[in-house]
């Protein structure tokens, strides 16, 4: 049976897409502990045209491991004849569905008039969209924003283009590009957005625990949250999430569990892109688990100076023992 974005609400939670986090390895291990499905790192549709696919980068995006639940490949770009040419190549290779980034803030990406830069021109957003759809027979779904800033919070417009683009979904990420990630999530757009379009609803923004994920899901009415950052070394949050919408409550990982989930992690890394860019990534991830445990910060340190997978398993199992 082919997949269907209704197979995503099942009670739990989705992982939000985040450049240079959401790669195969946080996918599985968010997957495991309950994500009812993720979404990649976005992938420039340009770029993978005019590269033929050969950019290390674009590949390591791609790449998927055995046991991960339904996950989306983020497509971003401003241009529909690229972003169909990309998905008309990269609708067999493993992701089912897609889903187009209008919500990124970087200064690099909407300096190009991508990602949250697209929120500005709503015609644009349609084209796009149209054409990805009408180049795949996969789901195509959406990511935004508010809106740019504070004087045009348009999502629930933009939304209802997207619907009649051909979207099947609605992400809404509750801040302006104005705020990046800084100040209070507006839910109020996400209930605006739901009122808005047919189609279901994602709500991202200032959930961190399954009681705030309840508290969205009341608020505004949207289908289901996406989790972002509150995932970062914490994939337990979906856990707690799924547990939170059946009524229960789910125990907060030990440190012994946070430590063994870090060199997890590390492990899987170290698969996907070898110990020396592992080493490398694994240092924001080691930080994430560790946070507020007792002597973290001294931890850090001494991880930041390490070059060697076996150094840093070494380290891991040593803190775990203290």
């Amino acid at each position: 049976m082919s997949f269907r974005i209704v197979d995503m609400l099942t009670g739990g939670a989705g992982l939000a897409p985040m450049a240079g986090v959401t790669d195969a390895a946080m996918r599985l291990l968010c997957h495991e502990q309950g994500a009812a499905w993720a979404v990649s790192e976005m992938l420039s549709a340009k770029g993978w045209v005019f590269s033929g696919g050969k950019n290390r980068n674009a590949q390591d995006i791609l790449a998927r491991l055995p046991g991960e639940g339904p996950a989306g490949l983020q497509l971003f770009g401003s241009e529909p004849e690229y972003i169909a040419e990309a998905a008309r190549r990269l609708q067999d290779c493993g992701f089912q569905f897609f889903d187009l980034n209008f919500g990124c803030p970087a200064p690099k990406i909407t300096g190009n008039g991508e990602g949250s830069a697209m929120m500005r021109t709503p015609k644009r957003i349609a084209a796009v969209v149209r054409a990805l759809a009408e180049a795949t027979p996969l789901p195509v779904t959406v990511k935004i924003r508010s809106g740019w800033d504070d004087d045009s919070v348009n999502a629930p417009e933009v939304a209802r283009i997207c619907e009649d683009s051909g979207a099947v979904a609605v992400a809404v990420h509750a801040r302006t590009r104005q705020q990046q990630y800084a100040g209070r999530a507006d839910w109020r757009v996400i209930r605006a957005v739901k009122r808005a379009v047919s189609v279901p609803v994602f709500g991202n923004g200032d959930v961190r625990s399954g009681a705030d994920a309840l508290r969205m899901l009341e608020e505004t009415g949207c289908d289901a949250v996406i989790v972002g950052r509150a995932a970062q070394g914490n994939p337990w949050i979906f856990r707690e999430i799924a547990a939170a919408v059946r009524g229960e409550e789910a125990p907060p990982p030990t440190p012994a569990e946070r430590v063994a989930m870090a060199a997890r992690h590390f492990e899987l890394e170290a698969g996907l892109y070898g110990e020396k860019l592992a080493v490398l990534q694994m240092r924001k991830h080691i930080a994430w688990y560790v946070h507020g445990m007792k002597g973290a910060s001294r931890f850090r340190e001494r991880i930041n100076q390490m070059n060697s997978a076996a150094e840093v398993l070494a380290a891991l199992r040593d803190y775990a023992l203290e």
